[in-house]
This record gives structure tokens, C-alpha cells and sequence, in this order.
């Protein structure tokens, strides 16, 4: 052995496996002992099983340096020195150890995650209304304050964006939409935007040229006729020209079909394998024959969806994927799905993909609704079972384990029975529901909720049905007091000022939507000008002091856009650019904002966390793309995010932050119809 070598072996002390500290004694020349043990055998064990004894090399045969050492024990003198050293040693080590964590610990703690500057901030706080930036650390908000306020919490990774006095405004927050219905997304042509329906029919025929052979060209939900400068619905010759080799449905919200020729066969018009429900009429032509325009409600099209091809589950978590991507674009962070045709947990199998990759870009709480319980008696029957048997949740659990709020259980809804279901075709009157029915079910559906305390929320969109709904609510609430429990009428169009005091009494809120935004023309021939004004009585019910929020109830009876609705509320203008709200029925800019933002935290139960640009407030924000306060009222339908952010991370970028953007993964499958037209026209990379 060196010299060399001896001095970088001298005084190796074992104390633990291939742990060793230096103990500054002189190697001797290799002579024989009876205490070699292999290196393989010196490990914490075996020393504490020799009661503590310390151990020293004494010599090591060069040729066998990496098979085992030579130890040998220690005099009590030697070992008394060496302990005390040891001692000394595992002090300093420890010291270090101390100074390295707490400085990596500074660091960590020292500056903002993220830092926004240079903005024009909306807060939504009384406190402070106005801001010009924020930091951001842990996914949340910690500081709102002056440009040079904020750069001063700059540390050496935060990430700096400069928001070029562009606005800054709360996440939008969509307390009522659809998400996991729409695991077809991506096999659809996606109408909303389109301005002409001329363009619209040409989409088609482009998308029949890509369509494989076994798959359909399908238009379903979004859009609606008044969007169009044509004004007027397609006809069925145009739907057959624009797609004469695939079958093809479009269809509009839960009013109407149009089916080619190659549909009608594959849905079995005309015989018993369609699905004729209730409500369904098929138009005929003078000769009796199907024309191929079948009108009906809800469940007839839901029925149809069924029976087309359906995407794989690799495609289905594509179209979650580009769902959630286009809410992003529109500065959605928060999306309330409102029950899906497959319940939880089975239903949920993709967000739950999502959550695992951290792709949710969007934060998802839910409610439940069971469908196809053979076993249950009634829908709620079948959603206890679920919660509390089948796949046991807690209301206001969270199933996403790094994301607030990520996806919680909010309760059941927003279908507990089939038969209240009075539906939205705004086309046809209104659906008015037995008052003795309407009673007798929401007595046992209720009731039973209520004792278990899960929340609900129930879809009733005429005032004739709601009386009967608070009459038999006020009743329970006498048994079995709701004591703070939370729930909710969805929808509630045309709700009087008098039941919605009876609901603010009984503890519960008002979701409306923005369906009047797309069909506002279509009420106005059914039920008159006059009427349409006040439907919602929007002024006076955001100043009734119920919990209120607005939401888009999207993807089929109307856009997932919220901007669009925000135009409504603030111009009283529809989709086409008529007035339908009277202008005593409007709301100011900040107001409809907010019924998007703040307001829908109470329906969430989160309203100390979201909802403003706060500290506290966990970190989700939109840069617009325009200036909401001070564009033009014709513009503000025109609206799209320039760079969302959720829980402090860029989910979504365009413009001067398009590199920001996370890349989605390939949209599948290759023929989808999003690759080529996005989930809004003209708002698409």
C-alpha cells in the first residue's frame, strides 16, 4: 500500500454501513489478528450487538482492500478518547447539518413562487379595489399591492410576468356545466362562434371528407340559430348536401335533430328501436314521410347520443383534456360539474387520470346523480347507496390530494326525479308539473337527504313549479330543520320575487344561467317581448339578498363561453343583437362580474378562499385580452383569456404568453374534428 494510500485509509472509523469518519491514527503494517471481519458484516448491527464497542482499522492487506477490513478492539483509554471525539465529531456534523437545512429551507421560503406585474387588477375586495400586481406562493395569493410593492418579493426562481397593463380580473368560476357528459367532444363539430351559417354547412362538408367510414359527423348542443347573420335555423336539404356519405346529427340544444338519410336508418326512424319519448314528434312531409327533423325534450336526445359510436376511453380523456382547454381559454378556473350521465366513481375515471398526471387544469367540484340503478328505488335511493356503500364520500370531501377544491363532493343533483324534470325548450310552453307529484317526491327524495346532511340541488326552470317545491321544503324544514344545509333551485328562469324569498328563508341559493343569451329570441315568440324583459328579474334578485350566482349550464342548451352571458346581463342584448332585458333589468359590468366570480363560492362553500384577488385567496386568475371595464358593449362577447392561471400555475396562454402554455398532448383520435376547429370558432393556435 502507498503512502497515499495510507494517508486516505488512516483512522477510518466504522460507525454504521459504509459510514466512516476520520479518527486520526496511524496505519500500521499489515500483521495477522484474529478480529478480521469482512467489510460485508460492519454495519450498525453487528456493532451494536458487540455492546457498543468501538472499532478501529488497524490494518488493511492491500490486495484484499475491497474485500474486508482488519479491526481490532480498542484499549478502554483509546476508546474514552475516541468516543469523546466521536462525540465532537457527530456535534459538528449535526451543526452542519442544521446551518445546510435551515439555509435550504430559507431559500425555499425567500421570494414569491410567481410574481405578476404591470396589470390592471380587478380585486373584488372593498379593501383595496385596484392593484397593479400580485405574488404568488404555494398556490396561493400572499401579497396584492404597487408594482414596486410586489418586485421587492422577487426571489432568485420566481417566475416574473409582466401583464403590459392588460386587465386582471378573479377566475371565472362556472358553478353549473356539464363536463364529464362531453367525453365525445372531440368527435363533434363544434358551432359556437360560427357567424354564418353558410360557414357553418361548409365545416360540415370538410368534416364528412375527414370522417371515417363507421363514424358520424355530428353537430350536438352550443350554438344556436340567432347567432348566425342568417338568423334562421339549417334546413334538412342543407344538412343532407353538406353531408351526403356518413350519417350526421346536428343538433340544437334540447329542441331539435337533423338527421341525413344514413341516420334515420342507423337510429331505426320510424320503427320501435328509436327512442319515442314523451314529447317526441318526427316531422313529416305532405306524402307522409319522415322528413328526418325530430323535435322532443331532453331524454329523447340524450337517448340518440347513446346510440351513436362511442370514442375509446383514450379518446374520451382527450376530449376532457381539450374540454377543460377550452374553458381555460375563457378564463374558466373553476368548473361545478352538474351530474353526469355516469355517476361517480365510474363516470369520473378520467379526472381521476388527470388528477394522477396533474393535468386538471381546472378545479372541479361535483355533484352526483346515479342513473341506471336497477337495484334503487328512486334516483336519491341510488345516490346514497352510492356515497355511502358503494364508493363511501363525505359532502365537502376532496378527492383531489395537491389541489384545493380540486374535486369535491358538493352533494346530489340536479335530476332527482324523472318526472319533475320540467325541462328549458323555450321553443314550447312551459312544462308544468303535477303540484300533488311535485310533493310527494320531494317529501321522500328530500327528506332522506336532509337527515343524511347531503346537499342537493334541484333543476326547475318555471315559477309554477317552484311554488309546489317550497311548499313541500317549508314542510320538512318543520321535521327535519336543514340547519345550515346547503342546496339550491338550478336554472329558476322565471321565478317570482316572492319565491325567491321563500328561498332565501329556507337557507338555499339561485343558480341561474345564460341560456336567455342564445334563446332569448326563441322566449320572446312563446311567451312575448314584454315577458323576455324581466326573465330573470335580474336587478332585482341580485339585490334580494339570496345567494345568486349566474352559470353557463353548458354544452348543450347553451355556450360554454361565459363572456357571452356577461354581454347579455350588461347589454341586454342577445346572441344576435337583440334587446331582450329591459334596461331597468340590466346589471353594471362589476355586478355581472361578479355573479362569475365571488358569488359562486357560497353555492361551493369556499367563500373565504376564492372568489377575489386577496392574500389568502388561493392563486387563480385570468389576463384578459381586452379591457372589460372600458371596451365597447359590442365587444364584450368578444372576450378570451390571454394567460389563465390555477392554483398558481399557467394553465393556459395566448398572445404575448402563448409560451407559457403547457403543451396539451396529441388531440385524438386524428380525424376529430377539434384538431381542425377548436371547441370555438376562431379561437383556436
Amino acid at each position: 500500500m502507498s503512502n497515499k494510500q495510507k494517508r486516505r485509509l488512516e483512522g477510518l472509523l466504522f460507525i454504521g454501513n459504509g459510514v466512516l469518519i476520520p479518527i486520526c491514527n496511524h496505519l500500521s503494517q499489515f500483521t495477522s489478528s484474529n478480529n478480521h471481519v469482512p467489510i460485508a458484516e460492519i454495519n450498525s448491527t453487528s456493532l451494536l450487538a458487540k455492546t457498543e464497542k468501538v472499532f478501529k482499522v488497524r490494518n488493511m492487506q492491500p490486495s484484499k482492500f475491497k474485500n474486508f477490513a482488519c479491526i481490532t478492539t480498542l484499549t478502554n483509554k483509546e476508546r474514552l478518547k475516541y468516543q469523546t471525539m466521536r462525540g465532537l465529531m457527530a456535534l459538528a456534523i449535526s451543526l452542519i447539518w442544521i446551518v445546510q437545512g435551515r439555509a435550504q429551507s430559507a431559500e425555499q421560503q425567500t421570494g414569491a413562487d410567481m410574481i405578476v406585474f404591470n396589470a390592471k387588477i380587478t380585486t373584488g375586495s372593498l379593501t383595496k379595489p385596484q392593484a397593479s400586481a400580485l405574488a404568488v406562493k404555494r398556490g396561493k395569493i400572499y401579497a396584492v399591492g404597487t408594482n414596486k410593492e410586489i418586485l421587492n418579493l422577487k426571489g432568485n426562481d420566481t417566475k416574473v410576468i409582466d401583464a403590459s397593463g392588460k386587465r386582471l380580473i378573479p377566475g371565472i368560476n362556472d358553478a353549473h356545466i356539464h363536463i364529464l357528459n362531453d367525453r365525445s367532444y372531440n368527435y363533434n363539430v363544434r358551432w359556437e362562434g360560427v357567424p354564418t351559417l353558410r360557414r357553418a354547412l361548409e365545416m360540415l362538408s370538410e368534416q364528412a371528407k375527414r370522417t371515417p367510414e363507421g363514424q358520424w359527423v355530428k353537430v350536438i348542443g352550443g350554438w344556436s340559430p340567432y347567432q348566425f347573420k342568417e338568423n334562421r335555423l339549417p334546413t334538412i336539404e342543407e344538412i343532407r348536401k353538406a353531408v351526403p356519405n356518413r350519417p350526421a346529427i346536428v343538433q340544437y340544444a334540447y329542441n331539435r335533430a337533423y338527421l341525413n338519410d344514413m341516420a334515420m336508418k342507423a337510429f331505426g326512424v320510424g320503427t320501435s328501436k328509436f327512442p319515442a319519448l314523451p314529447g317526441t314528434v318526427f316531422e313529416k312531409d305532405k306524402k307522409g314521410n319522415y322528413t328526418g327533423i325530430v323535435e322532443g325534450y331532453t331524454f329523447t336526445f340524450i337517448s340518440l347520443e347513446s346510440m351513436v359510436p362511442q370514442p375509446s376511453y383514450e379518446e374520451q380523456l382527450s376530449s376532457i383534456t381539450n374540454v377543460i382547454n377550452s374553458l381555460n381559454r375563457f378564463g374558466v378556473t373553476t368548473a361545478l360539474d352538474g351530474a353526469a350521465l355516469i355517476g361517480h366513481p365510474n363516470g369520473h375515471t378520467p379526472i381521476k387520470q388527470l388528477v394522477k398526471e396533474n393535468r386538471l387544469n381546472v378545479r372541479m367540484p361535483f355533484i352526483d346523480l346515479q342513473f341506471g340503478d336497477a337495484s334503487s328505488g328512486s334516483l336519491v335511493d341510488a345516490e346514497i347507496n352510492a356515497v355511502t356503500k358503494k364508493s363511501p364520500v363525505s359532502p365537502g370531501e376532496n378527492l383531489h390530494q395537491t389541489m384545493a377544491h380540486g374535486h369535491e363532493y358538493e352533494g346530489a343533483g340536479e335530476l332527482l326525479r324523472m318526472e319533475l324534470h320540467d325541462h328549458e325548450n323555450f321553443d314550447r310552453p312551459a312544462v308544468i308539473i303535477n303540484k300533488d307529484s311535485m310533493r310527494r317526491y320531494i317529501r321522500e327524495d328530500i327528506t332522506k337527504l336532509v337527515e343524511r346532511g347531503i346537499p342537493f340541488r334541484m333543476h326547475i326552470s318555471y315559477d309554477e313549479n317552484i311554488t309546489p317545491f317550497l311548499d313541500e321544503l317549508e314542510e320538512i324544514n318543520k321535521k327535519t330543520p336543514f340547519d345550515g344545509l346547503r342546496w339550491s333551485i338550478e336554472h329558476a328562469e322565471t321565478i317570482s320575487l316572492e319565491n325567491a324569498a321563500r328561498v332565501k328563508r329556507l337557507g338555499g341559493g339561485i343558480a341561474l344561467d345564460t341560456k336567455l343569451a342564445m334563446h332569448g329570441e326563441a322566449f320572446v315568440k312563446t311567451y312575448g317581448a314584454e315577458k323576455a324583459s324581466q326573465t330573470p328579474r335580474l336587478r332585482e334578485l341580485y339585490h334580494s339578498g339570496v345567494p345568486l350566482t349566474m352559470t353557463t349550464d353548458a354544452f348543450r342548451v347553451a355556450s360554454f363561453n361565459p363572456w357571452i352571458g356577461i354581454s347579455w346581463m350588461t347589454t341586454g342584448k342577445s346572441i344576435s343583437g337583440m334587446e331582450v332585458l329591459a334596461k331597468n333589468n340590466r346589471l353594471t359590468r362589476e355586478e355581472a362580474l361578479k355573479l362569475f366570480t365571488v358569488a359562486p363560492t357560497w353555492f361551493e362553500d369556499n367563500e373565504r378562499e376564492m372568489g377575489k384577488i386577496i392574500p389568502g385567496n388561493l392563486a387563480d386568475f385570468v389576463i384578459l385580452n381586452k379591457d372589460y371595464f372600458t371596451i365597447p358593449d359590442d365587444e364584450i362577447k368578444t372576450i378570451s383569456s390571454s394567460l389563465t392561471v390555477v392554483n398558481g400555475r399557467v394553465v393556459f396562454g395566448a398572445d404575448e404568453f402563448k409560451n407559457l402554455s403547457p403543451k396539451l398532448p396529441e388531440t385524438l383520435p386524428l380525424w376529430s374534428p377539434f384538431r381542425y376547429y377548436g371547441g370555438f370558432y376562431n379561437n383556436k393556435d
